[in-house]
């Protein structure tokens, strides 16, 4: 849809559609924000992929980005345990995600990719803002 809108010809539409998602944009941000207020939970409602996602949208959600991404590593951690390894978070830069594996991960190249896959899995889910995710 964007691009049919940016393909028309006539620049007093492409600017009043522009005009009218920014518009829709600050309106859902403002309720959203005000739903947030009114909750008298609002960490479990964080927790919600769809609903986190909304929030990471609005730069609403309440945690940093090194919490969802610890919060990711626990997750992992047992079944990184299960194969002799484990994770630990280096340094975030800039939105990029450092990461070193540890234990029987670290120079295992069969396990590792899959380790590496299922470590990034969990922390696109938690932290799609994340810029990328490196392991050093």
């Amino acid at each position: 849809m964007l691009e049919q809108v940016e393909s028309h010809p006539d620049p007093g539409v492409r600017e009043a559609t522009r005009e009218l998602v920014r518009e829709l944009l600050d309106f859902h941000r403002e309720a959203i924000a005000r739903m947030l207020e009114l909750s008298e939970n609002r960490a479990a409602l964080a927790t919600d992929l769809k609903v986190s996602s909304l929030l990471l949208l609005h730069g609403l959600h309440p945690d940093e980005l090194g919490v969802r991404v610890e919060r990711a590593l626990d997750k992992v951690r047992p079944y990184l345990g299960s194969h002799g390894g484990s994770v630990e978070l280096v340094a975030i830069d800039a939105g990029r995600i450092r990461l070193r594996l540890q234990g029987s991960c670290d120079g295992c190249p069969s396990s590792a990719e899959t380790l590496r896959h299922t470590i990034e899995e969990a922390i696109l889910a938690a932290a799609p803002d994340a810029e990328g995710v490196e392991v050093v």
